[in-house]
């Protein structure tokens, strides 16, 4: 039982526990010990929360032995990005450590599920060692030490920000992990990884942070996990309005797991190899990670699907985001009066590029169903390349040039707040590659759709070595 465990899916563990074949204790106790196991080398955890976990387990237990009613992740042991609030563990901030008083609402929403919450994952750069940070996206160097690996080859990073989260789920010290993404940040360490990152449409998952009283337009949580099934089930038990979010969706929409059986035939697909301005920002290997997602994109029409490349040409996101990003720090902000200043010509000529680029996405959109393009067009580098891309080059993340080329293909849609997912898609060099489904707002459930029919039709079943 324990191997399958590994490299089961987390809705069958769920079936498992609920018909008593194997209990969460067990569960949690197996994946303990991969953890165990596997992070001295993938330094995927920044609190471990051994104590606790148990302790949910022998609860989760208990509850199933009272014939209680049992919520879509009861048993499963899941993490959550270190940013992200856990009651009574460390968080982590430029100031210090302290005690979080607070689950996020998501994780709220995920005991409410079943859930075991078992800690927090690294996050590249900040959560895993904040003391190097100078400034606000400026690093004076990683600490390889600590900072997460790519499973693959653990000379390679496994992407920025939900780092730990991505390589937890790939080499299953979890069954799934909670990220976040600004600007790719669930969705390019799936793609590093190989798994499933998702997006969702803008303010589906309700957030507040109360210590900083902090709003951050585009930012989302969401789900990495090996399954899209798996990941549909989390983004369900995370979605719907909340009181306590001014900025969220007040209206709920479409279950994300109310298409997952609807396979692929019958809808209008578009794909686009670069946007129409994303070549600007392409490697050397950008070629074969594209035409490997396009020929993926493609074997959709064997399923039925109809796919059809598109020529639009989207402007480039770059200019505007920069403005909005110096207006919507991470800081408590209200508004443009608030903050970093931004001259009022550079803060309207951003706001009429995003309308521009929105109301194309809304006529393409009227036409087909999704949209299809390569996750990311940039291998997962060696570290020491990750490094200088960062710090010797001088390309420090939102005051150089490494942000936009490294989300080229997906910042655009926390920017427009429509909802996105990397489903790995095969492997140049030895290293995974994402292909991207996009969706109009509210078009969650259709997005996991296709993205739970592409994994069926076409299984990435490889684990990473020594796992």
């Amino acid at each position: 039982m324990s191997e399958n465990l590994t490299w089961l899916p987390a809705w069958q563990i769920r079936e498992l526990v609920a018909k008593r074949e194997v209990s969460p204790v067990e569960v949690t106790d197996h994946f303990l010990g991969r953890i165990e196991e596997q992070d001295p080398t993938l330094h995927a955890f920044l609190h471990l929360d051994t104590p606790g976990a148990r302790r949910q387990a022998q609860a989760a237990e208990q509850a199933v032995a009272n014939g209680d009613d049992l919520g879509p992740l009861h048993g499963i042991p899941v993490s959550v990005k270190s940013h992200i609030d856990v009651e009574g563990l460390p968080k982590v901030t430029p100031a210090g450590t302290a005690p979080a008083r607070h689950d996020h609402l998501a994780v709220e929403r995920l005991r409410a599920a079943g859930a075991v919450i078992v800690g927090h994952n690294t996050m590249m750069g900040s959560g895993a060692d904040i003391s190097r940070m100078s400034s606000p996206g400026v690093f004076a160097g990683f600490n390889w030490d600590v900072e997460a690996r790519n499973p693959w080859d653990p000379s390679r990073a496994p992407g920025w920000s939900s780092s730990g989260g991505a390589a937890t789920a790939v080499a299953r010290l979890l069954p799934m992990a909670l990220g976040s993404d600004g600007g790719g940040s669930t969705r390019l360490p799936a793609a590093y990884s190989g798994v499933v990152g998702v997006h969702p449409t803008g303010g589906l998952i309700p957030w507040m942070d109360y210590s900083a009283y902090a709003t951050r337009p585009g930012t989302t949580v969401g789900p990495l996990a090996r399954d899209a099934i798996d990941a549909a089930t989390m983004l369900a038990a995370l979605s719907g309005p909340d009181g306590r979010d001014f900025l969220g969706l007040p209206v709920s929409i479409l279950d994300a797991l109310s298409e997952i059986e609807g396979g692929a035939a019958g809808l209008r697909l578009a794909w686009t190899d670069d946007y129409g301005f994303t070549g600007i920002y392409a490697r050397e290997e950008s070629p074969r990670l594209i035409a490997l997602a396009r020929d993926a994109a493609f074997g959709l029409e064997a399923l039925g699907a109809t796919v059809e490349p598109t020529d639009e040409q989207w402007e480039d996101f770059w200019p505007g985001i920069s403005v909005h990003h110096a207006v919507y720090s991470p800081g408590p902000i209200l508004g443009p009066e608030a903050g970093m200043q931004v001259p009022v010509d550079q803060w309207e000529a951003a706001l009429e590029l995003r309308h521009r680029n929105w109301l194309k996405f809304r006529r393409l959109f009227e036409r087909y169903d999704l949209l299809l393009s390569v996750t990311s067009q940039i291998l997962a580098p060696k570290v020491e390349t990750w490094d200088a891309w960062w710090t010797t080059e001088g390309h420090t993340f939102h005051h150089g040039t490494f942000a936009p080329d490294y989300c080229s293909h997906t910042w655009m849609f926390n920017w427009l707040a429509f909802p996105a997912v990397s489903v790995p898609c095969g492997f140049v060099d030895g290293l995974p590659v994402g292909l991207q489904i996009v969706g109009p707002p509210a078009s969650d459930a259709r997005v996991m759709r296709l993205a739970a029919a592409f994994q069926q039709a076409f299984p990435r079943d490889e684990r990473p070595p020594a796992s």
